[in-house]
């Protein structure tokens, strides 16, 4: 891509918008940008590179004090690569174990979508198809206190 590109022509191809790149610029993720003659900023293929990898450190839940000390590490160049390989190597261990827990979760949400499966397999039919159903628009009872004892 040798074409430079406008920030709301960045913000279309990101989903980022303008203010929030602007943002980055300003807390360090991302290095000040080449301007047009006019002063609008014009983004070039690696600019592009460094947005898609920040997105992808965003997308794995990297705080963003994280995001500047890395951006500003790869700023300081090639002394540096053992302090970004290292960083993102924890940073891995980080979202790996995240992941071990939600697949956890999903197994456990799973397994009480089947409990409930079962369950209604069980109960005897319904007369009225909507007894029985949580709508939206009515909040949830609170049961009473005789209906309590009564299930004791």
């Amino acid at each position: 891509m040798d074409t430079q590109l406008t920030i709301n022509e960045v913000a279309t191809r990101t989903g980022l918008s303008a203010h929030t790149l602007r943002y980055y610029e300003r807390a360090g993720l991302i290095a000040p940008v080449a301007r047009a003659p006019g002063g609008q900023r014009r983004y070039a293929a690696s600019d592009m590179d460094w947005i898609g990898f920040l997105l992808r450190l965003r997308a794995t839940h990297m705080p963003i004090g994280q995001m500047q000390v890395f951006a500003r590490l790869r700023g300081d160049g090639n002394a540096t690569v053992p302090d970004r390989r290292q960083m993102l190597e924890t940073h891995l261990a980080d979202v790996q174990a995240s992941i071990k827990l939600m697949q956890q979760s999903v197994k456990v949400l799973q397994a009480k979508i089947e409990h409930y499966r079962v369950l209604e397999r069980s109960l005897p039919p319904v007369s009225n198809p909507d007894e029985g159903k949580v709508h939206a628009s009515k909040p949830l009872r609170t049961r009473s206190r005789q209906a309590a004892r009564d299930r004791r």
